[in-house]
């Protein structure tokens, strides 16, 4: 077994491997940027090296200086975790000139599988169904035209070294090539230094499943169930679930066995994952067809061990070691049902656009609990014994027998969520016996997950797990367009919700007010006892009293039992026999209360009826729509127009790069070009000024 491991990563997947490590008494060695020198990760290994400045190009894909590190630190294996260097087959290569051990596929097998082109040649070639469309290379745009006019509309533009959601774009018609060819070209070079794309038809109401597969060096595969990955937006996944809803056990069979000959084709070993686009009118259980085998572990890979109780990490690790695995086909049994959600840096109240900052508050939610049942200890599974320690390598929470929480971060309080890497904070993974509780383990460990700084997706994460048609598994890939088509906006809050809320603003106030005149009193000042109060919550107008005999709200009482101390963020509410958990955060006239999957701004004012009640002088904002704003930090990566020039209502009038994805800034009226004030190449700060109309 290895005596040190190297981690070619950052973040969370690194501190996820620190852990099965240190599990397995195996030292370890971070590498960081000089964004990441005070990252959980690096605080976590043995050792860490630093590798350069923050941009990924100069530090985590500098895979000379990873070498260099391994070989200075005596590292006699290198985990590359998923991203950056993990599917470089010269990478793989290069650990093996230098005698340090991949943990991962062997180099033959990520070449061919890591070409999305040929990759779909070679599954054609083991039997496997792929999806119609065109594998040779596209001149230009022109040609691209033409191609997805003989396929048929819509089509999918894929860069052919793409992975992760990058890369990607929809097109129903031919204007969406013309205008997404280019850009789906530069990404795929700016992503993964390589700008071929190909395109193939778009099975319309989609379903996005992928296979597990684990394979050692003796010629053992076995694939370990399946994973449904259908919520996704601009092809990112948001959440994913094991077992999937859709999938049969016939479908899970036919799904599995079409993975592992397609692994055996190419020589595979380690974990990897087939994935899979299933057509959801398809009731016949044959309607799937490949997309891409991901020569790496993947994000998701967390839903996959809650229900097997592998250790996917250890059994790489081990796989890399040359150990036989100790289990075959008919030893996978899947217990109970696993989802995970991704806790993005974004702001979804105003079009998901991506967040950065300082995280002033993290605290993640814990369940009280233990993992679902496991094997035997060393085997890669989970023991008794490490059921009743927190954390495990699998867990950062603790468990009952009905329900788990984990947190799967690489993030802490004070730390900075940069522009130069994923925007993705926490991977919160909830396992129940069914899928329902699983769900609502999400809804209520989303309402405890406490993050101040970077806007989050807190909220949509939970409406999506409120929504009915999620909980009735009815999925798609375009579930999110298909819900929300006009923006995100919280999940809807009946009127008992709202009472429940203006009450606890009002609550908070008197707590705090009692507080301020407790102090003031000390200084020889007196404050009358505002007890009533006027609660504007969103646009609505609640009258709240509060006394020692309870609060009324609107004239009613209410039954409400709280728990809040003066400068909490946290409260925990019990309304009758429902408990909620409700992250509270003050402004400057009350409170923004977030629950259930919405925030609510309360404006929380003496009584309108009191002597000594104030009103608000409400401020007209000022008219901005004559600005093209940044709506992120991000580079000015091109301008399509110029002073003079006339533009019409949602005419591209620019383009911003954040976080790896590029984003098309359109006119939000027609008019002229008054003036150019940024120019392509410039990192533009939020709300920055790009041009103005006249």
């Amino acid at each position: 077994m290895f005596k040190k491991i190297l981690i070619a990563n950052r973040g969370e997947i690194a501190c996820r491997i620190i852990r099965t490590a240190r599990a397995m008494g195996i030292a370890t060695v971070a590498v960081y940027s000089d964004a990441d020198a005070r990252s959980p990760h690096v605080l976590m290994a043995d050792e860490s090296v630093r590798l350069g400045p923050a941009p990924a190009a100069e530090s985590y894909l500098k895979a000379e200086l990873i070498l260099l590190a391994a070989k200075e630190t005596g590292a006699d294996a290198i985990h590359p975790g998923y991203g950056f260097l993990s599917e470089r087959e010269s990478f793989a290569r290069a650990c093996a000139e230098a005698g340090i051990a991949f943990i991962g596929p062997p180099p033959a097998a990520i070449a061919a599988m890591g070409d999305k082109i040929e990759s779909k040649k070679l599954a054609q070639a083991a039997g496997v169904n792929v999806v119609p469309g065109f594998l040779g290379e596209i001149d230009d745009t022109d040609h691209a035209v033409r191609i997805a006019g003989e396929i048929g509309y819509p089509v999918m533009m894929k860069a052919s070294a793409g992975g992760g959601g990058k890369g990607m774009r929809l097109a129903w018609h031919e204007q969406d090539v013309r205008d997404g060819f280019e850009a789906t070209k530069r990404e795929g070079l700016a992503s993964f230094g390589d700008d071929r794309v190909f395109i193939e038809k778009f099975i319309e109401s989609p379903r996005h499943i992928e296979i597990q597969l684990l394979g050692d060096q003796h010629g053992n595969i076995v694939y370990l169930g399946e994973r449904e990955c259908s919520i996704q937006r601009r092809h990112q996944k948001v959440v994913e679930e094991a077992p999937s809803p859709f999938v049969t056990p016939a479908m899970r069979r036919a799904m599995g066995e079409q993975a592992v000959a397609l692994a055996r084709a190419v020589g595979y070993f380690s974990a990897g994952t087939v994935e899979l686009i299933v057509s959801g009118a398809d009731t016949s259980g044959t309607g799937f067809y490949f997309l891409e085998m991901n020569t790496r572990l993947q994000v998701e890979h967390p839903v996959t061990e809650a229900i097997t109780g592998l250790d996917l990490v250890e059994q790489m690790i081990r796989v890399a070691a040359g150990e036989p695995l100790a289990f075959g086909q008919d030893d996978v049994t899947l217990d109970g049902w696993a989802i995970e959600t991704r806790v993005y840096a974004e702001d979804p109240y105003r079009g998901f656009l991506p967040s950065i900052g300082r995280l002033v508050r993290y605290n993640p939610p814990y369940s009280s609990v233990p993992l679902p049942p496991g094997g035997e200890a060393g085997d890669g599974k989970v023991s008794d014994d490490a059921r009743e320690t927190v954390p495990t390598p699998l867990a950062s929470g603790s468990v009952t027998e009905e329900a788990y929480t984990r947190v799967d971060d690489g993030v802490a309080e004070g730390g900075e969520v940069s522009m130069f890497y994923d925007p993705m904070i926490a991977k919160l993974i909830t396992w129940a016996p069914t899928r329902i509780a699983a769900i609502d383990e999400q809804i209520a460990s989303l309402d405890a997950f406490e993050i101040e700084g970077p806007g989050t997706n807190l909220d949509f994460l939970s409406a999506l797990m409120q929504h009915p048609r999620f909980r009735e598994g009815a999925l798609t890939t375009g579930f999110i367009a298909e819900e929300y088509p006009d923006g995100f906006h919280g999940a809807p809050a009946d009127a008992e919700l709202r009472r429940t809320l203006a009450a606890v603003a009002a609550f908070a106030a008197t707590a705090e007010a009692d507080r301020a005149r407790r102090i003031d009193g000390q200084l020889g000042r007196r404050l009358p006892p505002p007890a009533d109060w006027t609660v504007r919550l969103d646009d609505a107008e609640h009258e709240v009293q509060v006394s020692t005999d309870g609060i009324m709200v609107d004239g009613e009482a209410i039954d409400l039992a709280l728990e809040y101390t003066p400068g909490d963020r946290m409260v925990q509410a019990e309304i009758g026999e429902t408990s909620l958990t409700i992250r509270l955060a003050p402004t400057r006239t009350g409170f923004r209360l977030s629950t259930r999957g919405a925030s609510h701004d309360a404006r929380v004012l003496p009584s309108r009826a009191a002597p000594y009640a104030r009103h608000m002088i409400e401020k007209v904002p000022p008219d901005l729509s004559r600005f093209l704003l940044a709506p992120m930090p991000g580079l000015l990566v091109r301008l399509d127009v110029a002073a003079g020039d006339r533009v019409e209502a949602g005419q591209p009038l620019a383009v911003v790069e954040a976080m790896k994805m590029e984003n098309i800034l359109r006119a939000g009226k027609t008019g002229v070009v008054k003036s150019i004030e940024a120019k392509t190449g410039d990192s533009l700060a939020v709300d920055q000024v790009i041009l103005e109309l006249e």
